[in-house]
């Protein structure tokens, strides 16, 4: 069985690749929970977050969005002393931003999802992509969104992150035209 190149590292990697990491994503919660851990990611490796995960759900309130878009001073304190997590006041401070920013757009387009989606006109970019190298770390689209975003306040919401954010949500499917995923997906599609 051959994967996308990145995720043959450890068994947690590939699990990630294999069930989530790709899969067009429409639920507000979870893309907002996706944003705010590609955005805690920068700098590290997935791995740190693949480890981090269940702690950073438990830390954020499952990301809520209206409790994180609420957290007080007193909880960005707690969050600063709570090893199981990425402790850097900037990137809590922006994951509340952020959820504020989101709210917001929810106001404005109905969801989160609407918004962003819109981007890629409803439908996936599928990338033919041979190896990992010709994979890009930003996009037009990127380009595009991460602007918009920084316009409305976001934070951490530079074109590299926004496309690893986008290819996590699926909006962008560089799975490796060898891979498993994406002769998974073609069958799928095929069934359909």
């Amino acid at each position: 069985m051959e994967r996308c190149e990145w995720a043959n590292s450890t068994p947690a990697m590939q699990e990630y690749h294999d069930t989530v990491w790709g899969k067009p994503e429409y639920e507000d919660q979870q893309l907002f929970r996706k944003l705010v851990l590609d955005m805690n990611q920068a700098g590290l490796s997935w791995q740190t977050i693949l480890n981090k995960m269940a702690n950073f759900d438990a830390a954020y309130d499952q990301f809520n969005i209206i409790k994180v878009a609420n957290y007080t001073e007193e909880k960005v304190e707690e969050l600063m002393m709570n090893p199981g997590i990425i402790r850097n006041r900037r990137k809590i401070e922006a994951a509340i931003i952020n959820a504020q920013e989101v709210l917001k757009i929810q106001q404005e387009y109905g969801s989160f999802s609407a918004f962003l989606w819109r981007y890629v006109n409803h439908e996936p970019v599928i990338n033919e992509f041979q190896q990992q190298s010709d994979v890009p770390t930003h996009s037009e689209i990127s380009d595009q969104l991460a602007k918009d975003l920084k316009k409305r306040g976001f934070k951490f919401v530079g074109t590299t992150t926004i496309y690893a954010f986008m290819e996590a949500v699926g909006m962008v499917n560089d799975h490796l035209v060898t891979c498993v995923c994406r002769r998974s997906e073609a069958i799928v599609k095929l069934k359909e």
